[in-house]
């Protein structure tokens, strides 16, 4: 190893220098939003309206009348290219979890908003028609995907293959699916309105690094002398920890909702880390007390990264991949429901009035208004 690389093995790696800059990125998502919401009129001659506060929110939803209609569209960004190089290495295809994945990106954001799933739109376009005549990695792709629909009780309504040679690499894929939702009864709408000081935070358990901070995660296989087949834990290489699928949240808040509990607010933990729990524009003061089990891949990541926990908890999901805000005597009823859906939580904080800032007590770190810019 030479000198050079020893010294860039012993720096921090961040998500910027992986290649990933929000600063950059944010103020577009801004202005998108802003034009975005100049086009609200032109739902007027149809007789529908759209529901302003969603403006911003992890998905935008639409007032029809008796119910709400809400809907996104996500990509599954660039964990394709972790599966393409774990294929190469040990000649398994992960395309399967791959799915999940990315129907995951979509419906963890869509369930935010209080909406029941219900159609799943796919878009898979390859850098070129062979990439879908490797018939292992095609159906693996196919199984999963319907595999993620049954788990979330949605209907798999079709969705578009193109060929991009030229857009796309060759011998790549880029994934990405769109969600449409039901908000029924409208009283489970679910946009921050009842948010108020008092309410209890739930954290549920994410499955490892989910689809985010992939770009750090691959540029820290630079680093490792074993790249992917690196050690996380016994047993398990760095490549497979990454390939953990993504853990779909909505078999927990239909739960919930059979159970009679709205929750006054709820954040998809994904991009930004544990910043998104900031992501209401309210002036309310988050403070953690308590935080979750940190995943192997995700304790080698950082080890790795040599990131602080600043560093850390403000990039990856450190173990809480979605969160609930709700009344302090539902919090333990939460927890309880979401365990017997398979999923692991905890009662982890409270809101309080005050300065819009989180603080996260056990680690000594703490974020102020201008850490997540999304509006």
């Amino acid at each position: 190893m030479t000198d050079a690389a020893r010294t860039d093995n012993a720096s921090t790696l961040s998500y910027e220098q992986a290649g990933v800059d929000y600063e950059l990125i944010d103020p577009l998502k801004v202005a998108a939003q802003r034009a975005a919401a100049a086009t609200a009129a032109n739902l007027g001659p149809h007789g529908f309206t759209e529901v302003p506060a969603s403006r911003g929110e992890s998905a935008y939803v639409l007032d029809v009348g008796p119910f709400y209609l809400a809907s996104i569209v996500e990509c599954l960004g660039s964990k394709a290219l972790v599966a393409d190089e774990m294929k190469a290495l040990t000649g398994r295809s992960f395309y399967d979890a791959i799915a999940q994945d990315t129907i995951a990106m979509a419906i963890n954001d869509l369930i935010t908003v209080g909406a029941t799933p219900l159609v799943v739109q796919a878009y898979w376009a390859a850098g070129g028609s062979d990439w879908f005549g490797d018939a292992q990695r095609a159906q693996a792709l196919v199984a999963g995907w319907k595999k993620a629909c049954d788990t979330c009780g949605v209907a798999w309504g079709g969705g578009e293959t193109p060929a991009l040679a030229g857009i796309v690499e060759a011998g790549r894929i880029d994934l990405a699916a769109s969600c449409t939702g039901l908000v029924n009864p409208k009283t489970r709408l679910s946009l921050g309105e009842r948010l108020g000081a008092g309410d209890a935070i739930v954290l549920l358990a994410s499955s490892g690094i989910h689809a985010n901070g992939l770009s750090l995660a691959r540029k820290l296989v630079e680093r490792l002398p074993r790249g992917y087949l690196s050690e996380v834990a016994p047993g398990l290489s760095y490549g497979e920890a990454l390939l953990a699928p993504t853990t779909l949240y909505s078999p927990v808040t239909e739960a919930l909702a059979r159970a009679g509990i709205v929750p006054h607010y709820c954040a998809n933990i994904t991009g930004h880390g544990w910043r998104k729990l900031l992501r209401h524009p309210s002036p309310f003061t988050y403070r953690i007390h308590s935080v979750p089990p940190v995943p192997p891949v995700l304790k080698f990541i950082q080890q790795h990264a040599k990131q602080d926990d600043h560093e850390a908890y403000g990039t990856l999901n450190m173990g809480a991949g979605f969160a609930l805000f709700v009344a302090a005597d539902e919090a333990q009823r939460c927890v309880a429901i979401a365990r017997a859906q398979g999923v692991a939580a905890l009662v982890a904080g409270r809101v309080e009035a005050g300065a819009k800032r989180l603080i996260v007590e056990p680690l000594g770190i703490e974020w102020g208004d201008d850490a997540l810019q999304l509006r």
